[in-house]
């Protein structure tokens, strides 16, 4: 496939991260604060960056494989899944300081954060959703699935969630008011679909499997794939930017690729930009303008985090 020339992300710079060992995972931002918080789960801890300054700020030790991590700036603290110990750990968000923690978590994964109702979804275990009240710091209820969810998307304008799982090759769609799947989406000859985006206004859900490596555009009113080719491997996270019409796929292979949604239906791959072997997992800060890759340890290379700036 023929690529354009035009280069879409620009490293704007690089925070090394000396002395952190092993991969990383989720990432959440402080836009206001201008902080990045990225999960460093081979190193157990959080690491804490300034991306004005770029440089780190702080790093919270004696996590347990933290995965999700999620800030909310109305109440300044910061939540993070631990995978091994299976707790969601609650931080202010001045301090770093611990505040609270809810247990009984196995496996925690994922976060994401409903604004209308202000609760958090958290997908663990072999299959489930736990819904928390950040404010009373609380589980309030859980949704059961068949297979331990990945990445997961709420509708803004909607009910739904939509929810990778992996080991069942489907994609569950779940019902947030009735707290039930109300639909299961097969992917029959596709698995590692652990990325995914959504575009609401389009009603289409972008979806990235590492077996065999390939995207996927799925029309959400039908949940038919429209549109599918191949990217590179070991894809672990995907971001949709509505404004330039451009998906990041970050890929474990040592790539980004960029692909361009022509329409709701055409998509096709744009760049290729190159980075490191372990590099897949990222962040999209529209608000900022910035995409984060995370840069584990290869060799004698340290752990970084590059910052790029989108482009026009």
């Amino acid at each position: 496939m023929k690529l354009l020339a035009t280069v879409f992300l620009i490293l704007k710079l690089t925070i090394p991260l000396p002395q952190v060992e092993g991969r990383f995972d989720h990432f959440a931002a402080d836009v206001k604060g201008g902080r990045i918080f990225v999960a460093a789960l081979g190193h157990n801890t959080v690491e804490v960056l300034d991306v004005k300054a770029g440089q780190r700020l702080h790093s919270i030790p004696g996590l347990h494989k933290p995965t999700g991590v999620l800030y909310l700036p109305e109440l300044n603290q910061l939540f993070v899944a631990n995978g091994d110990d299976g707790t969601l750990k609650i931080f202010d968000g001045a301090t770093y300081q611990l505040v609270g923690s809810i247990g009984s978590l196995d496996d925690a994964d994922n976060i994401r954060y409903d604004e209308k109702t202000k609760l958090i979804y958290l997908g663990f275990g072999e299959g489930g959703l736990a819904i928390i009240d950040p404010a009373k710091q609380e589980r309030v209820s859980e949704i059961k699935l068949k297979g331990h969810p990945e990445s997961f998307q709420l509708e803004k304008n909607g009910a739904r969630i939509f929810v990778n799982i992996p080991d069942a090759r489907q994609i569950a769609v779940i019902d947030r008011e009735k707290r039930e799947v109300i639909a299961t989406w097969h992917l029959e000859k596709f698995g590692g679909n652990f990325p995914m985006a959504l575009d609401e206004t389009n009603h289409r859900l972008f979806v990235g499997c590492r077996t065999p490596a390939s995207f996927f555009a799925i029309d959400t009113t039908s949940g038919k794939a429209i549109s599918n080719f191949q990217i590179s491997g070991d894809t672990d996270d995907l971001f949709y930017d509505a404004r330039r019409k451009r998906i990041y796929v970050s890929c474990g292979e040592g790539i980004v690729d960029v692909i361009e949604q022509r329409d709701a239906d055409h998509y096709r791959l744009q760049e290729r930009i190159q980075t490191r072997a372990g590099a897949r997992t990222s962040f999209l800060s529209v608000e900022l303008n910035e995409f984060y890759l995370a840069v584990p340890v290869r060799e004698k290379q340290p752990a970084e985090i590059r910052v790029f700036l989108m482009q026009k």
